[in-house]
């Protein structure tokens, strides 16, 4: 069965790093690895544990890359020569004696077993942490990068969050896929009838740049399959997907995760869609009062016509599941067709409301209501994570804080 297998390649959920300690556990050389039989036996450094200091000689207890906790061993500093590593510890040894309210002191020869404990904790954590990284990145399909830092405490990557690139669609609902596409040959400058959006009897949304240039409140309609163009077209934009480097990273002040963006984004410019499972009013209901319970909520209301469908992206979404709220947000959602145009169920689309600078972070407003441009804006209230309120009214609701810090900062989220 192997002999018939040679050609074919499969995708594997183990780093190359995470290969190689596997060879050298069982003794296996690997040209395709590098593992030869010079280099079977060396031993790499995965963090370091403790330190201490006898005759003024400075030893780490190493745990070793592939081998258990009992075969850590204390090992000079000479011996060392993972310089960034050494690096890393002495920063997060810094920062365990300033959480207890005292700075790290000179020609220190023995740390406590607290402070040791914390430097293992810290270690693991940023190896869980890198490897959901790398779980995220390999699942993503869009061009922007995502890098994962948590700076702040010994908080690991959530449990139960499955990342996913487009809707999940729930039980009992349908997407249906568009039948028709335009006959353009330019989109932009000599659009046939219009084009997608001058079918459905709407404006063009983008600029030569691909920055949405149409009110808040008004839909956009992006090119589709069946369309004649191709994917260098105006008017597929949201449909290419994230195409910035963006950070999950754990805030300061109690907010939980957020998203800051790594790249200079400029107004008007695509940034990220807010992808989730599509689940029914009735269902969003039954969820929203178990959320309620919990103080939180990932549920998205897709009342762009009616309030049928809803969108959790709770246990299955993109990197918009960590986004946070703010009264002065630098997002702001569009409603987006392409592939269906069931107005029911929208694509939801976050857009730059101004210039955001490289580490910014990225903020939409949670209860976001959009003034009034004509009769189809008034259909965009995203009203997020207001769905399931118990009896239907937010004031019967338990109150949120609201932690955003601006100076027009309402108090509570709902």
């Amino acid at each position: 069965m192997a002999e018939n297998l040679k050609a074919c390649t499969v995708c594997c959920k183990s780093t190359w790093s995470q290969l190689q300690d596997l060879c050298r556990l069982e003794k296996l050389c690997c040209p395709n690895l590098g593992i030869t039989r010079k280099n079977l036996c060396d031993f790499e450094v995965e963090y370091l544990c403790d330190y201490k200091k006898v005759r003024d000689e400075e030893y780490y207890l190493v745990k070793w890359r592939g081998y258990p906790e009992s075969e850590n061993t204390w090992e000079p500093r000479k011996h060392l020569r993972c310089i960034n590593i050494l690096k890393q510890f002495h920063r997060d040894l810094e920062q365990a004696f300033i959480r207890r309210g005292g700075k790290l002191r000179k020609n220190i020869s023995l740390l406590d077993q607290g402070i040791s404990s914390y430097l293992v904790q810290k270690a693991k954590q940023r190896k869980a942490l890198q490897n959901w990284e790398y779980e995220l990145n390999v699942k993503r399909n869009h061009k922007g990068r995502i890098v994962v830092e948590n700076e702040v405490d010994l908080s690991g990557p959530p449990r139960d969050f499955v990342y996913i690139n487009e809707y999940k669609v729930g039980e009992g609902i349908t997407l249906n896929q568009v039948a028709v596409g335009c006959e353009c040959f330019d989109c932009l400058s000599e659009a046939a009838g219009g084009c997608c959006p001058g079918a459905s009897h709407h404006k063009f949304a983008y600029n030569e740049l691909g920055q949405v240039k149409i009110k808040a409140g008004l839909p956009i309609y992006e090119c589709n399959s069946r369309c004649n163009c191709g994917m260098d077209c105006p008017n597929r934009v949201v449909q290419k997907g994230i195409r910035y480097d963006l950070c999950i990273f754990q805030t300061a002040n109690g907010r939980g995760w957020g998203v800051r963006t790594l790249e200079r984004i400029r107004k008007n410019s695509f940034v990220m869609e807010y992808v989730g499972e599509i689940i029914t009013s009735e269902e969003a209901e039954r969820r929203g009062q178990i959320y309620d319970r919990q103080g939180a909520t990932y549920l998205f209301d897709l009342d762009y016509v009616e309030d049928v469908y809803t969108v959790d992206a709770a246990y299955y979404g993109n990197i918009s599941h960590f986004v946070n709220h703010s009264c002065n947000p630098n997002l702001q959602v569009y409603n987006v067709f392409i592939e269906n145009l069931d107005e029911r169920l929208p694509r939801i689309a976050f857009f730059a409301t101004r210039c955001i600078h490289a580490g910014e972070e990225l903020t939409f407003d949670y209860n976001m209501h959009v003034d009034p441009v004509n009769e189809e804006s008034t259909r965009m209230d995203s009203n997020f994570g207001l769905v399931g309120g118990l009896g239907g009214s937010p004031k019967k609701r338990m109150r949120i804080e609201c932690k955003c810090g601006t100076e027009s900062c309402r108090k509570y989220l709902f």
